[in-house]
C-alpha cells in the first residue's frame, strides 16, 4: 500500500502557504442508451467493483480515505460549541404553538402597505404575491381560497398531461384541495359575519354590543381565519409525509413498503396555521440527483426556460413556487436539495442549522446532513413559513444544546446598525472557480452594492480541504442512504430504481465502515465530542469482549439503558463501532472534526461567509436523458461547488435570486452562517432582496392565480 500521508493538525495548518485547487471530477457523462448499457455493466459482480475503483482512484478518494493519517478524532453529527446571542432579534418559543410564532413574525416585519403592493401603476412590472398579498386580498373579499383553487387546479392538471411529462406534483387529488380551500373560505365568511354582526350592533342596538362581543370572543376560535397561513397554498416535496399521499421519494415503490400514517412534524404545524396542500412535489428519486431528471413520472422544468433542468433535487418544490402556482413550498437539504433549485429557478431557499427544524415523518429522519426547509419567492414568506415549522425534536435539544430560535425583528429602526455591524467573508480563489463569469461577477456586484449601502465589512478569508470536504460529504450521505435502503434493495426493489440512482448505489455500496468514519474525522472541531467517542469505545470494547452486561454500566452517563433503548442515531454508531475495527474507528473520523475546526475559526472572524449559490445556471435537458436519466458529475460538480459545508457541517445557508446571466437564466447569492444563526442570514437576505434594484423577469411559465378582477 506504500507509505501513508500524515495530515498536519488542524490548528497548525499554515493558511498563508495554502493555494486554492480545484480538481474537476472525473468520470464520465452518459445519457439513454449507453447511461443504460453501462449500468448493466456497473452491477456485474467482475466489472461492476473494477470500475468504481478505478472512479474513487481517478477522484483520490482512496487516497484520501485509505492511505491517510489524520490525527483529529472523529465526530458523527454536527456539534458546536455555545453561540453568542445575535442582536436586533426576537426570541421565539420553540414549544409555543406555530400559528402564535407565525403571528410572532408579522410582527418583525414592516407594515404590509396595500396601496403600493395593488398599484395597478406597478402592473406593467413583474413582481411575484407574497403572502400578505393573498392575505390581504382575502380579508378584502377580492378572491376567496376557493377561487384561488380554481386557478390552481387545471395548471396542475396541464402539466400531468404534457407529452412528454413534465409534472410539477406526484400526487394529486383536487377534490382534497378543493375541500380544504372550501373549508378555508369558510373561517374567512365566517370571520366576515361576525364583523358585520358588531357593526349592525353598534348602530341599532348599541346596549346589546357589550354583550355581542363577548359572545364573539368564545366563537373566535372556529369564526375567523386561523393565521396569516390560513388559505395559503403550499405544496411538499415527495420525501415529507402528507396525510393521506403517498411518500415514494419518486420511486415507483417506496409506499409499498413505507406506508404513510400521519403528517410529518413540520407539515402537521403548517396544517394547524390553516395552510392548503396541493399535493406532493416531483423531485429527484430519493434526492440523489442535482438536475430533478425523473424517468419516473417525467422531469420537471425550469419556469425560466422549459429547456433548462430546475435543479434538484427538491425540482417540484422550486418550479411551483417560481411559477406562481404556491406561495411556498417545503423542500429538504442534505446535499444543495433546496438551495440549488431555489438558485435555479430565481426564488429563496433556506437551508436551516441541523436539528434546528424537526425532519421526523421525512425518508431521511435518522441521517446527519438532512433538514427540512421552505422554498418561497420572497424573504419574508420564507420567514413566515419557516417560524411555523422551526423547533427542534426533543432529544436533540439535549445533545445539540441549540441557541434559543430568532426572527430577525425587520421592522426596527435599528436594521441597518445591525447590518452595517457585520462582516461577510469570502474567499475569492473558490468565489471566482465558476463556469461562467456571469455568475461570480453578478454576485460580487450585489456584494459591493451592499457593502456600499449599509456598510457591511468584506473580509477575505481561506478555507483550506474543500475537496477533502466533498469527499467526507459524499461518503457520509452515501452511507446513511445505503444504511436505509439496504433492506428493500436487497429484497429487488433495487432494480427497479433509475439508472442514475442505480450507479450512485453501486459507489454508495463500495464505501465500508472504515471510509464512513475517515470522513466522521473531517467534520468536528477539536473540544468537542471527546466523551461520546469514549462512549463508543466502551461499547466497542465491551462488544469485542463479549461482554453483554457491561451495557448496565451505561446508565453512569446515559441513565438506565440497552441496546434496544438506544436512538437510532446511538445505536448506527453502535453498529459502525461494532463492524469496524478498533484501529480503523481512531484513524478514519478524524476527517469531519478537521473541516468544523477550519469553518469555526473563520467563524471567529466573520458573520457570514458569501459566495454563488452554484457555480453555473439552469443547465440543458438532453432529450436523451428524458427516459433513461443521465450522470454528469462535471455538472453536479457545479452545481455543488459552494453546497457541501452547509450539509456536512450542519451550517445554516440561504439561497437569494440576484441577477440572470446572459441567457436570462436566474443566479443566486449563498449566505452561510454560524450554528444556530438563521435570524441574522434572514436580515442580511432580506437586505440584499431590497437592494437588487432590477426588475425581476416574469418567468415563461408563469401564472398569476391571484386574479382579482
Amino acid at each position: 500500500m506504500g507509505k501513508k500521508l500524515v495530515m498536519v493538525p488542524a490548528a497548525d495548518v499554515d493558511l498563508s502557504a495554502f493555494k486554492y485547487q480545484n480538481e474537476a471530477i472525473q468520470a464520465p457523462h452518459l445519457t439513454g442508451l449507453t447511461f443504460k448499457l453501462f449500468v448493466k455493466l456497473l452491477e456485474t459482480p467482475l466489472v461492476g467493483p473494477l470500475i468504481i475503483s478505478h472512479l474513487k482512484k481517478e477522484n483520490k478518494m482512496n487516497e484520501l480515505l485509505q492511505n491517510t493519517v489524520i490525527p483529529e478524532a472523529p465526530m458523527y453529527r454536527p456539534e458546536y460549541p455555545p453561540q453568542e446571542s445575535e442582536t436586533g432579534v426576537v426570541v421565539v418559543d420553540e414549544d409555543g404553538k406555530p400559528e402564535d410564532r407565525v403571528e410572532l413574525a408579522m410582527k418583525c416585519l414592516p407594515p404590509y402597505n396595500a396601496a403600493s403592493s395593488w398599484n395597478e401603476d406597478l402592473a406593467s412590472s413583474f413582481r411575484y404575491w407574497k403572502i400578505r398579498d393573498y392575505a390581504h386580498a382575502y380579508r378584502s373579499k377580492f378572491v376567496t381560497p376557493s377561487m384561488v383553487a380554481e386557478q390552481i387546479i387545471p395548471v396542475i392538471e396541464e402539466f400531468n398531461k404534457k407529452d412528454p411529462p413534465m409534472p410539477l406534483l406526484i400526487s394529486f387529488d383536487a377534490e382534497e384541495v378543493r375541500k380544504q380551500a372550501a373549508a378555508s373560505t369558510k373561517r374567512f365568511e365566517e370571520g366576515f359575519a361576525k364583523l358585520h354582526l358588531i357593526i349592525y350592533t353598534a348602530v341599532v342596538k348599541p346596549k346589546l354590543q357589550l354583550i355581542i362581543l363577548c359572545a364573539l370572543r368564545v366563537a373566535d376560535c372556529v369564526g375567523r381565519p386561523i393565521s396569516i397561513l390560513d388559505g395559503i397554498f403550499i405544496a411538499i416535496k415527495d420525501d415529507i409525509d402528507l396525510y393521506p399521499h403517498p411518500s415514494k421519494g419518486a420511486t415507483t415503490w417506496m409506499h409499498e413498503v413505507r406506508p404513510v400514517k400521519e403528517d410529518a412534524i413540520s407539515v402537521s404545524r403548517l396544517r394547524s396555521c390553516g395552510v392548503i396542500f396541493v399535493g406532493k412535489a416531483n423531485m429527484h428519486e430519493f434526492g440523489m440527483g442535482t438536475t430533478g431528471n425523473n424517468p419516473n413520472y417525467g422531469t420537471t422544468r425550469n419556469p425560466h426556460a422549459v429547456d433548462r433542468y430546475t435543479g434538484g433535487s427538491s425540482s417540484g418544490p422550486a418550479a411551483i413556487v417560481a411559477s406562481g402556482l404556491c406561495s411556498a413550498a417545503l423542500g429538504t437539504d442534505g446535499g444543495g436539495s433546496i438551495r440549488i433549485p431555489s438558485s435555479l429557478c430565481g426564488v429563496v431557499g433556506l437551508k436551516t442549522t441541523f436539528g434546528r427544524t424537526n425532519i421526523t415523518g421525512s425518508l431521511y429522519d435518522f441521517g446527519t446532513v438532512e433538514v427540512i426547509g421552505p422554498i418561497a419567492s420572497s424573504v419574508e414568506d420564507v420567514m413566515l413559513v419557516y417560524a411555523a415549522i422551526l423547533g427542534s425534536k426533543p432529544a436533540e435539544r439535549i445533545s445539540l444544546n441549540p441557541s434559543p430560535p430568532c426572527l430577525p425583528n425587520l421592522s426596527s429602526n435599528d436594521v441597518a446598525n445591525a447590518l452595517g455591524s457585520l462582516c461577510l467573508g469570502k474567499y475569492t480563489a473558490w468565489f471566482t472557480d465558476v463556469q461562467s463569469t456571469d455568475v461570480s461577477d453578478t454576485c460580487e456586484d450585489t456584494l459591493n452594492l451592499l457593502s456600499r449601502t449599509h456598510g457591511c465589512e468584506m473580509v477575505e478569508i481561506v478555507i483550506p480541504e474543500l475537496q477533502e470536504m466533498r469527499t467526507a460529504h459524499l461518503v457520509s450521505i452515501g452511507s446513511e442512504f445505503i444504511n436505509l435502503m439496504i433492506p428493500d434493495i436487497e429484497d429487488g426493489k433495487g432494480v427497479r430504481l433509475n439508472y442514475d440512482s442505480r450507479t450512485s448505489v453501486r459507489l454508495f455500496r463500495s464505501f465500508n465502515a472504515s471510509d464512513y468514519i475517515a470522513a466522521q474525522c473531517l467534520r468536528s472541531t477539536s473540544i468537542i465530542g471527546c466523551s461520546y467517542i469514549a462512549l463508543c469505545l466502551f461499547i466497542h470494547s465491551c462488544i469485542l469482549t463479549e461482554n453483554s452486561s457491561c451495557f448496565s454500566s451505561l446508565s453512569i452517563s446515559c441513565g438506565p439503558t440497552s441496546h434496544s433503548s438506544l436512538d437510532g442515531y446511538s445505536r448506527e454508531t453502535l453498529i459502525l463501532n461494532w463492524c469496524s475495527p478498533l484501529s480503523k474507528v481512531n484513524q478514519a473520523t478524524n476527517y469531519w472534526r478537521r473541516l468544523m475546526y477550519h469553518h469555526m475559526e473563520i467563524f471567529k472572524k466573520v458573520d457570514v461567509i458569501v459566495t454563488p449559490t452554484t457555480g453555473m445556471t439552469a443547465p440543458k435537458i438532453r432529450s436523451s436523458a428524458l427516459s433513461y436519466g443521465e450522470t454528469d458529475l462535471q455538472t453536479t460538480g457545479y452545481l455543488m461547488r459552494f453546497i457541501i459545508a452547509a450539509n456536512l457541517l450542519g451550517f445554516p445557508a440561504i439561497s437569494i435570486p440576484v441577477g440572470y446571466d446572459k441567457q436570462g437564466l436566474p443566479i443566486g447569492l449563498q449566505l452561510i452562517g454560524r450554528p444556530w444563526g438563521e435570524a441574522t442570514l434572514l436580515r442580511l437576505a432580506s437586505a440584499v432582496e431590497e437592494l437588487y434594484a432590477k426588475p425581476k423577469k416574469r418567468p415563461a411559465s408563469f401564472y398569476d392565480v391571484l386574479k382579482t378582477k
